[in-house]
């Protein structure tokens, strides 16, 4: 009893030995992966066993033979065991990022869902509360000139399609979140998508002295849903319109590159801070200026930092991808599509 007794301290003093020299190197390598760690883990497990067998074996007088068999041992049992462990190591490093990733993910889509609920109640507020208030205006007489009642009627009016235009929004932003997108595909001029939508942004740019440039050649014809393509093309454009102060100029061009065509939008709103970029296709996300609707936009500045959002959903349902960065004294949107075959 008392040789075992020895035998297992013997053993147990070079397993802690090798055991403190791993843990060690796990401290000094704890800022690196997790299949790192599990590597480092499994080799000191091993070699905290080979440590303890040969220190036993050496105390035990054994013949080289003898030793070296045992040794052999040791060594295959250590290569099966490193083999497995590495194999389900890696597994459940990637099972642990996976889930921190969709954890993650989660966090931020329950954020964006709570600041577009936020967000959207009080665009919706703000309009209704001067409905409320014309309304009643009208209602009781406080107002009576001919003057002022049609611009009561015409604030109205204009508050209306206002939040007409969210719940548009809201609605086509679902249809994307929810996979009911469905698109009719089919060979649309890009030209042509881009004509009707600067004619629909022309008055909004007009009221505020913005020239809108558009290339006279060089139009492609893309694989796209017609409706959704010129939802797209005008989300940027009224963007552009909206952030580019007055008197600047809002461009748009296009041109093919191998499979891909592609068009971008470019303003001088004097660029965007480089920690909005990543998000500025967000759902709600919205930069500071966006919370104050400018004078004279129509009532376009209620839309609930939904408008991006689209124009990035509607773009991946197509298959092509929507990138943003800033230029020289702005910034530029940039929209790859399949190109027509």
């Amino acid at each position: 009893m008392r040789d075992l007794a020895l035998i297992f301290a013997v053993a147990l003093g070079a397993a802690c030995c090798v055991g403190v020299l791993a843990a060690a190197a796990l401290r000094l390598l704890r800022g690196r992966s997790i299949t790192v760690h599990i590597a480092v883990l499994l080799a000191g497990t091993v070699a905290a066993v080979a440590a303890g067998v040969v220190v036993v074996a050496e105390a035990m007088f054994l013949s080289a033979h003898d030793l070296e068999v045992v040794l052999i041992t040791v060594a295959a049992a250590a290569v099966v065991s490193l083999g497995v462990g590495w194999l389900f190591g890696r597994r459940l490093a990637a099972a642990a990022v996976w889930a921190a990733q969709a954890r993650e993910r989660e966090r931020r889509i329950e954020k964006g869902r709570r600041d577009l609920v936020a967000w959207v109640s009080h665009d919706l507020r703000t309009p209704l509360a001067g409905l409320r208030a014309m309304a009643e205006a009208l209602e009781d007489g406080v107002v009576a000139d001919r003057r002022t009642v049609e611009e009561y009627h015409r604030r109205i009016r204009v508050e209306t399609d206002r939040m007409t235009r969210l719940v548009d929004d809201l609605f086509e932003l679902s249809r994307i979140n929810a996979g009911a997108l469905r698109l009719s595909l089919a060979p649309v001029p890009l030209g042509d998508v881009v004509s009707d939508a600067l004619a629909g942004t022309a008055p909004l740019a007009a009221a505020r002295r913005i020239r809108l440039v558009a290339a006279e050649s060089g139009w492609p014809t893309v694989t796209a849903s017609e409706r959704e393509l010129a939802r797209v093309v005008a989300n940027l454009l009224l963007n552009a319109v909206r952030y580019t102060p007055d008197d600047g100029t809002v461009r748009i061009d296009a041109g093919r590159d191998g499979a891909d065509a592609w068009f971008a939008v470019v303003d001088t709103c004097g660029g965007i801070p480089d920690a909005d970029l990543p998000r500025l296709f967000d759902v709600a996300f919205r930069g500071e200026p966006a919370r104050t609707p400018r004078s004279g936009d129509g009532g376009v500045a209620g839309s609930g930092g939904l408008g991006l959002a689209i124009v990035r959903g509607l773009v991946e349902a197509h298959g092509g991808r929507v990138e943003v960065a800033n230029v020289d004294d702005g910034c530029r949107f940039l929209v790859r599509l399949p190109v027509a075959a």
